[in-house]
């Protein structure tokens, strides 16, 4: 297992927790923590004891602050090119395995990039979400453009990222940005719980629908339900779907093995 400076993790119980461990500088995404993320994400994708990802931040104010302004104002068009933050979103967007955000304080710019890149959003009831990079003279080039219309609609998209308006848990929850919202020091309990209940599915039919949900919510419904089709035609020839019905008709826990 790999050893990090600017974030931890730790395995317990199935749950892969990746920490970004900055609180001097509020968990700001330097190059360092982006690199230390993807070598993590590597070293758990195929492996045994790890069934989902939760992120989080170190410290009680923020999940994380958004980029490194030290080093953004060192960005020129050959970084911007390359994508280095939008790549790494996108990896967690297509991780084969559940991903979870537990946002323990301010997630702003790259931070609720990141945690929408995840596939399911908790929150501190004391959290507060934003993308305010056009305050910088820039804009959300790391998924936030993209993913946060079709999180909260278009039009209160806009509004966010044209304002770099900072909007509280309870609007986030309204607005459909997270899932649930929760006292600050059950925000961790509560994310483990979905996690642990996550991990009582099948592990191909979670993959299958992550698959079928990101790819076919993108295109015409008929091409949509295709994709299901043929996600739900594969499962069907596995051994997990054969355990699955037995343990329905003999009133068991399932015991899958992801095969």
């Amino acid at each position: 297992m790999s050893t990090f400076e600017q974030i931890t993790t730790s395995v317990e119980e199935g749950v892969g927790l990746i920490t970004i461990n900055r609180p001097d500088k509020r968990n700001a995404l330097s190059t360092v923590v982006l690199a230390e993320i993807d070598e993590a994400l590597s070293d758990w994708e195929r492996s045994d004891e790890v069934a989902v990802v939760m992120f989080t931040g170190a410290g009680e104010k923020a999940f994380v602050a958004g980029a490194d302004i030290n080093q953004l104002k060192n960005y020129d068009l050959a970084y911007g090119l390359a994508g280095t933050m939008q790549k790494l979103f996108n990896r967690i967007a297509d991780y084969p395995k559940p991903t979870i955000a537990a946002i323990n304080g301010i997630a702003l710019g790259g931070g609720l990039e990141l945690a929408m890149a995840c596939d399911i959003r908790v929150a501190a009831e004391t959290a507060k979400m934003g993308l305010p990079e056009t305050t910088l003279g820039v804009l959300p080039g790391a998924g936030g453009t993209q993913r946060l219309p079709r999180l909260v609609g278009k039009g209160r998209a806009t509004e966010m990222i044209l304002t770099s308006r900072v909007i509280t848990a309870a609007e986030a929850l309204d607005y459909g940005l997270v899932t649930s919202v929760v006292a600050p020091g059950e925000l961790l309990a509560d994310a483990r719980a979905t996690a642990e209940l996550i991990q009582t599915k099948g592990p191909l039919a979670i993959q299958l629908a992550k698959f079928a949900i990101a790819n076919g919510s993108e295109v015409d419904e008929r091409t949509g339900v295709l994709i299901e089709r043929l996600a739900q035609t594969l499962l069907y020839t596995t051994d997990d779907k054969a355990e699955g019905a037995a343990a329905f008709l003999e009133k068991r826990p399932p015991s899958f093995r992801g095969k």
